[in-house]
C-alpha cells in the first residue's frame, strides 16, 4: 500500500471523527444552555428564541431528519429511544444512527487501507453497529450499577429526614440535593414530574420502568401498599435499606468469583479478530486463500463458532441475585 493511499484513508477517517465529536459537542453544550435556561425564575431574564432552538446546518438537520424517520419505521417499539434515554446519552435516534454511520465508514475505510481486503472493510462497518450497542449496553448497565450502590443510601437518607419530621416529597428533594448523579437525576426528575401535578408514587413507577431496576420497583410496590393500608414509611425504608444493601454485598462476592470467566470471554473473542488483522499486517499474501472460494465459508463458520463460545462463557457466568 503506497503512502499517498495511507494518507487519503487517515485524513478521511480523521475528518469523520471530528465531525461526530464536534456533532457531539454542540448537542452537549445546547443541552447545557437549555437547563440553564430553565432553571431561571419567569420573569428574571428575556431568553431569544434562537438560543433554545436547534440550530443546525442544512446537511445536519437532513441526514438526522431522514435517520430519525426510518428509525420510526423501522423501531416502532421504541427500543432505542429508550436505549438512549436509560443511557441519559443527549443525542436523537436519528443522531445517533448518523454518527454511528459515520464512524462505520471510518473503520471500514481503516481495515481497507490495512489489509486491502474489502471483506474487512465490510466487517469494520459492521463493527460499528456492535460496538455502537455495546456502548449503549455498557454506558446502561455502568448507570443501572450507580445507581444500586447509591440506592440503600438514599432510603435511609429519606427515611431519617420523615422521622425529623419532613413530608416524604421534601424528603426526596432534600436527598437529591445531597446525593451525586445518576440517583440524584432520576429523583429530581420525580420531584418535577410532581410540580407538574402527577402523583408521586406513579412519578416513582415510571422511574423504575425507566430505570429497570429490580430494587426500586420492590421498594415502589412497598411504598403503594404501606400507603394503602398504613404504618411508618420512616421503618419500611429503613427495612428495604438493609435488605438492598445485603443483596450488594452478595452481588459484589459473585462479580468478585465471575471475574476469570469474563475474562476469558473477552479474550477468546478478540484473539481470533487480532490474530487475522496483524497477519494480515505483517504478510499480507498469507491470508489471500481464505478471502476467496471456502475461505469465505471457512472465516464465517469460524466466527459462528466463537461467537457461541463468548455467548456460553457469558451466560456461564452471568449469576442473577
Amino acid at each position: 500500500m503506497s503512502g499517498s493511499d495511507w494518507l487519503a484513508a487517515v485524513l478521511v477517517g480523521g475528518g469523520l471523527a471530528l465531525l461526530a465529536v464536534g456533532f457531539l459537542a454542540r448537542t452537549y453544550r445546547r443541552e447545557e444552555r437549555l437547563a440553564d435556561i430553565l432553571d431561571l425564575p419567569y420573569g428574571e431574564q428575556d431568553v431569544p428564541l434562537e438560543s433554545v432552538v436547534e440550530q443546525h446546518s442544512t446537511i445536519v438537520e437532513n441526514l438526522s431528519g431522514l435517520a430519525g424517520k426510518v428509525v420510526e419505521q423501522l423501531d416502532e417499539k421504541g427500543s432505542l429511544l429508550r436505549k438512549l434515554e436509560q443511557a441519559r446519552l443527549p443525542v436523537r435516534p436519528g443522531e445517533f444512527v448518523v454518527i454511528t454511520v459515520a464512524a462505520g465508514v471510518v473503520l471500514g475505510a481503516l481495515g481497507f487501507a490495512i489489509t486491502s481486503q474489502w471483506l474487512v472493510g465490510l466487517l469494520g462497518v459492521a463493527a460499528a453497529w456492535v460496538l455502537a450497542n455495546v456502548y449503549l449496553d455498557r454506558r446502561i448497565a455502568k448507570r443501572k450499577k450507580r445507581f444500586e450502590e447509591q440506592f440503600p443510601e438514599a432510603l435511609s437518607l429519606i427515611a431519617s429526614s420523615l422521622s425529623a419530621g419532613h413530608t416524604f416529597l421534601r424528603s426526596i428533594q432534600m436527598m437529591c440535593e445531597e446525593s451525586p448523579p445518576p440517583l440524584s437525576e432520576e429523583f429530581a426528575r420525580v420531584v418535577n414530574e410532581t410540580a407538574l401535578g402527577d402523583p408521586l408514587v406513579d412519578a416513582l413507577e415510571r422511574m423504575a420502568a425507566r430505570l429497570d431496576v429490580r430494587d426500586v420497583a420492590w421498594v415502589v410496590q412497598a411504598i403503594r401498599i404501606q400507603q394503602q393500608v398504613g404504618g411508618k414509611l420512616a421503618d419500611l425504608l429503613h427495612t428495604l435499606a438493609d435488605f438492598i444493601r445485603a443483596r450488594e454485598e452478595i452481588r459484589r462476592e459473585v462479580d468478585v468469583l465471575t471475574a476469570e470467566g469474563r475474562i476469558s470471554a473477552w479474550v477468546l473473542g478478540a484473539l481470533p479478530v487480532f490474530l487475522l488483522v496483524a497477519i494480515s499486517v505483517l504478510n499480507p499474501g498469507y491470508m489471500d486463500p481464505m478471502f476467496r472460494g471456502w475461505g469465505f465459508a471457512w472465516l464465517g463458520g469460524s466466527a459462528v463458532m466463537v461467537a457461541l463460545g463468548v455467548g456460553v462463557i457469558n451466560k456461564m457466568v452471568k449469576v442473577d441475585v
